[in-house]
């Protein structure tokens, strides 16, 4: 249910490689599943479909796209179920993850309107039971809404043990920070001030009005015969290449109102429809103007979602094209989603993928919208936009070369046009860039266990800079990067000629205690590895900060109020690992 690049896991990296030479679900038989296509609007998104699901290894995909007017189409592609060949259609439920939260602000707007909430007021005021410390000041329901609460970006809001308590981090309202406990503590108030379960209120509320009626509330059994297969990493404790191995998820059953609604393209273009008519539905309102207003607001800047983006009331505020758009995504355990409404310009698309993998198909809702868009106003269709290929970085060379650690082992880079390779033994690994200056083994088992991580010297001031790996996706930058000078793989560190640091480091002596392999079976858990680089402790790559005996802030800021704590110390060694509410196990195995 987290943005796109904050993944729900929390930083985690998951899943596994494959050495996969083309995508293992775009087939002939899928291509024979893909709708017929009407329009020249349809005809180019079909073609642009067809490659992104290929580029990111997309088992299946739902759309839903609309004006202001009517549902302009709905689409189902590739499978729902891969092993047996069964083809999306038009009703197959895909979990939409975080797009939850729109709906949850709908319902609360809905009781403003009504006079059963003031968003002003402290949550604590409606809700004096919840589990949470307000050291900074108090919570109010606008907070919430906003992801400015302070509090952390837990799995729920309950802990396992009855004593545990939600600690703020810093001030309401200084800094965005995206917050599922808050709206699962939004979903508890609504549920008060309803008198009704969630699912039952957001029927009445939502679904019912808008005719939505194959969509869920929550996440149960009793949907699952309706529901697509989704897909996960085949291998949750490496690392995961785009082209990698998928394999079916578990199944969840879940009513956190942070992400529990699943819904088809047919239903999803009726909400989107609302949206673009500012709450109007088709047979009332569903909200008021003035509580629409409030909705799509941009209260405080949202940089997790893009450079120009805010946030509302459980939805992002952003702009394309000089219009003014809501958008947001949602990730599962094994779906990802996203959904684009243009305000302005009185279209919206929504699609989701049954499978996760670290991204959403934000660029196909994108460009559906441009389409629509550019259809409305009888101009010319834009081009596709480019599917970028994570094997290719313009910058490649920059991390070449070779590196030593403190006893003399090497690890050597080589590159080749803009793509790097680790060379192993005479064999050449090739790395897929992730985001910044890291990179991952494409090859199954061979380098999966972690990260290359490298590091530079500090940035000069620029005007602009060509993309690279750190740069930005349109290939402007404020600050031109330095050289690369060192490298990192999970705890082993190496820095090349440039390098000139010490080499070797002073690491407290209790770390030694706390490093090691964690597990949860939790869907939302998986593997969690805790090591020494230099000098510091990480957790997957994040690096913690001490703020108790054994309690660890989760990142660099010094106001984000996430926290990993190691419990259960036995003959020396934590055997459990909480990391933002979720307990993690050691495990002693290879």
């Amino acid at each position: 249910m987290p943005i796109e690049g904050i993944n729900r896991r929390l930083f985690l990296t998951r899943s596994a490689s494959a050495a996969v030479a083309a995508p293992i679900f775009w087939t002939a038989a899928m291509r024979a599943a893909m709708p017929a296509a009407a329009t020249s609007v349809d005809k180019t998104l079909d073609a642009y479909i067809v490659e992104y699901m290929k580029a990111m290894n997309a088992p299946g995909m739902t759309l839903g796209l609309t004006d202001s007017n009517k549902t302009v189409r709905t689409a189902g592609y590739g499978f729902a179920d891969v092993d047996n060949r069964i083809a999306v259609n038009e009703h197959h439920l895909f979990q939409i993850g975080s797009i939850t939260k729109s709906f949850v602000a709908l319902v609360l707007l809905q009781m403003r309107d009504e006079g059963k909430l003031d968003v002003q007021k402290p949550v604590l005021d409606y809700l004096p039971e919840l589990p949470i410390d307000t050291p900074f000041g108090p919570i109010t329901v606008h907070h919430l809404l906003t992801h400015t609460s302070g509090l952390p970006n837990n799995l729920g809001v309950f802990l396992g043990d009855s004593g545990a308590r939600l600690v703020q981090g810093f001030k309401p309202g200084e800094h965005f920070h995206y917050c599922n406990t808050g709206f699962g503590i939004l979903g508890l108030l609504a549920e008060k001030l309803d008198g009704r379960p969630w699912r039952e209120c957001v029927q009445a509320r939502i679904f019912t009005p808008l005719e939505m009626t194959e969509t869920v509330g929550v996440i149960s059994t009793a949907s699952r015969g309706r529901s697509a297969i989704g897909y996960e990493a085949f291998w949750d404790d490496q690392v995961y290449p785009r082209q990698g191995k998928l394999a079916p998820a578990p199944r969840l059953v879940m009513d956190d109102t942070a992400g529990c609604i699943a819904s088809t393209p047919g239903d999803m273009a009726r909400y989107a429809r609302m949206l673009v008519n500012r709450g109007q539905g088709s047979n009332k309102r569903i909200v008021s103007e003035e509580s629409f207003t409030l909705m799509s607001t941009p209260h405080i800047k949202a940089p997790e979602f893009s450079e120009t983006a805010s946030y509302g009331y459980g939805i992002a505020v952003d702009t394309l094209d000089g219009h003014k758009i809501l958008r947001h995504t949602g990730g599962m355990v094994a779906f990802a989603s996203s959904i684009h409404v243009d305000l302005d310009g009185g279209v919206a698309a929504f699609a989701s993928i049954n499978a996760m993998q670290g991204y959403r198909p934000t660029a196909v809702t994108e460009y559906a919208v441009r389409l629509l868009r550019a259809e409305r106003e009888a101009k010319s269709l834009p081009a596709a936009p480019a599917i970028p290929n994570r094997m290719d970085v313009d910058n490649a060379a920059d991390y070449a070369g070779t590196f030593t650690d403190s006893t003399g082992q090497k690890l050597e880079f080589t590159a080749e046009g803009k793509r790097l390779f680790l060379v192993d033994k005479g064999n050449r690994v090739p790395l897929q860039h992730t985001n910044g200056d890291s990179f991952i083994s494409t090859f199954e088992g061979a380098w999966a266990s972690h990260t290359f991580v490298f590091g530079r010297t500090k940035v000069e001031n620029s005007e602009s800079g060509a993309q690279s790996a750190s740069g930005t996706e349109n290939g402007e930058s404020k600050k031109k990067p330095g050289p690369v000078i060192e490298v990192s793989y999970g705890p082993a560190w190496y820095g090349n000629g440039k390098y000139s640091g010490p080499r070797s480091f002073t690491v407290p002596k209790e770390y030694a205690a706390l490093v090691g392999r964690y597990r949860s079976e939790n869907p939302w858990g998986g593997d969690a590895r805790v090591y020494v680089v230099k000098d510091q402790l990480v957790l997957e790559g994040n690096s913690l900060h001490r703020i108790g005996a054994r309690l660890f802030r989760l990142g660099d800021e010094e106001w984000v109020p996430d926290t990993t704590e190691f419990l259960c110390f036995f003959e020396g060694k934590p055997r459990v690992l909480r990391i933002t509410g979720m307990d993690f196990w050691r495990v002693e195995i290879d």
